[in-house]
């Protein structure tokens, strides 16, 4: 099954592109800032859930690794 039809795969694909975003936009925030609009705009978005939501999106994380342990 690829990530688009398993739920819970595509939440971790969620997950991880927020969790990269952030990361880059941290890293390099020019790179980021210059691509605000049109596809990659997605990125920026995404980066800025995680700068805002970081408690949630770390929870998120924490969540995410236990239920790949457990199941």
């Amino acid at each position: 099954m690829t990530a688009l039809f398993n739920f819970q795969s595509l939440l971790m694909v969620i997950l991880l592109t927020i969790c990269t975003s952030t990361y880059i936009h941290a890293a390099w925030p020019s790179i980021m800032d210059r691509n605000k609009d049109g596809a990659l705009g997605i990125f920026w978005k995404c980066a800025r859930i995680g700068e805002r939501l970081s408690p949630y999106v770390s929870a998120c994380c924490v969540l995410m690794a236990v239920s790949m342990f457990i199941g």
